[in-house]
C-alpha cells in the first residue's frame, strides 16, 4: 500500500489535469479507516471518492432530509459501459445505475454507499453528473454523522477565493475563480460560461468532479473538470477558450470548472429535475 501511494503521488506531481480519468481505482487503493495524511486545513466532510474521479454529497436548497441523497461529479466521470464518454448532445435522466462510492465523514473516515440512478448527466453545455444514492440525507446523517454540502442557487462572481477538494487524491487546492469564459472547447465537447482559475491552481488527473467550494463556507458554486496539458489547441486534454467574438485562446497549464447553479432552473416542487419546465437552462436531449 505504501509503495502504491508513493508511486501515485509521484505521478500526481508531474502530470497536469485534463479529461482523462484517474489512473488507478481509488476505492481499491484506499482503506476504510481514518486518513491521517489528509490536511486539516480542508474540510472533507461530504467529499466523495469515486474509483476514477472525485465528487461531493450535495443537498439542494430546501430539499427535505427524507429525500434520497444526491452525489455530484463530472459527466465524463460517469463510468459508462465500455469506458466511453457521453456523446455531444447526450443526456441521461432517471437512468438506473449501481455504483459504489465512498463519502468522507468529519474524521476523514470513508463510508461506502451505493448509487441507484443517474438523476441527470451530460457533457454538453456543462460537464456534470448527479447520482441518486440508496440512502436519504437523514439516513446518511444517522448512520455516518455526515452532513452534505449545499449547492449554491446563484451564479458565482469573480474573483472568488475557493477550495477545490479531491476525494480521489485526499487533498485540496486553494485557488481563485479568475474569469468567466464564454465557451471552452475540448475536442468534440463545448461547455458554456465556464470559469478559469488562477495560473497556479494546479489541479491534476483524478480531481475531475471535485466540488469548487467558496472559501470559509460549505457552499458548492461550481465543479472542477478540465485543464490544458500541452498547449495544443482545442484537442482532447487541451481545451481552448472561445471568446464572444469567436477568438480562440490557448492557455497551457490553466484549469477550468463548470457552473452548477442552473440545476435550480429545472427543479419541480419535489426537487426533481424536470427538463420540460419553463425556463429550464440545463441541456436537453438532442432531438432525433
Amino acid at each position: 500500500m505504501m509503495k502504491l501511494t508513493a508511486l501515485v503521488l509521484a505521478f500526481a506531481t508531474t502530470t497536469a489535469f485534463a479529461l482523462p480519468l484517474g489512473k488507478f481505482d481509488a476505492l481499491k487503493a484506499s482503506m476504510n479507516k481514518s486518513r491521517p495524511m489528509i490536511s486539516t486545513q480542508y474540510d472533507f466532510e461530504g467529499i466523495v471518492k469515486l474509483s476514477n474521479c472525485s465528487g461531493s454529497l450535495i443537498k439542494l436548497d430546501g430539499a427535505p432530509e427524507t429525500n434520497k441523497a444526491l452525489m455530484m461529479t463530472n459527466g465524463h466521470c460517469s463510468d459508462l459501459l465500455g469506458g466511453r464518454f457521453l456523446n455531444p448532445g447526450e443526456v441521461l435522466t432517471n437512468k438506473p445505475v449501481k455504483r459504489t462510492v465512498a463519502i468522507f465523514d468529519k474524521s476523514a473516515k470513508l463510508h461506502r454507499v451505493q448509487t441507484t440512478k443517474f438523476v441527470y448527466a451530460t457533457m454538453t453545455k456543462t460537464d456534470m453528473a448527479i447520482y441518486e444514492l440508496s440512502l436519504s440525507y437523514k439516513e446518511i446523517k444517522d448512520q455516518f454523522g455526515i452532513e452534505p454540502l449545499s449547492l449554491a442557487k446563484t451564479r458565482p462572481v469573480v474573483p472568488t477565493e475557493v477550495q477545490i477538494i479531491s476525494g480521489y487524491w485526499d487533498r485540496g487546492y486553494d485557488c481563485t475563480l479568475e474569469e468567466f469564459i464564454p465557451q471552452i472547447k475540448e475536442d468534440v465537447y463545448v461547455w458554456q460560461d465556464s470559469v478559469r482559475y488562477n495560473e497556479h491552481c494546479d489541479t491534476i488527473h483524478g480531481t475531475s468532479g471535485s466540488p469548487i467550494i467558496e472559501r470559509n463556507t460549505r457552499s458548492v458554486i461550481a465543479i472542477n473538470n478540465t485543464g490544458n496539458d500541452d498547449g495544443a489547441k482545442c484537442t482532447m486534454n487541451n481545451p481552448c477558450e472561445v471568446g464572444a467574438d469567436g477568438t480562440i485562446t490557448v492557455r497551457k497549464g490553466f484549469s477550468y470548472g463548470q457552473q452548477t447553479y442552473e440545476v435550480y432552473s429545472c427543479l419541480d416542487k419535489k426537487f426533481e429535475i424536470n427538463l420540460a419546465k419553463v425556463g429550464c437552462k440545463l441541456q436537453k436531449p438532442a432531438r432525433k
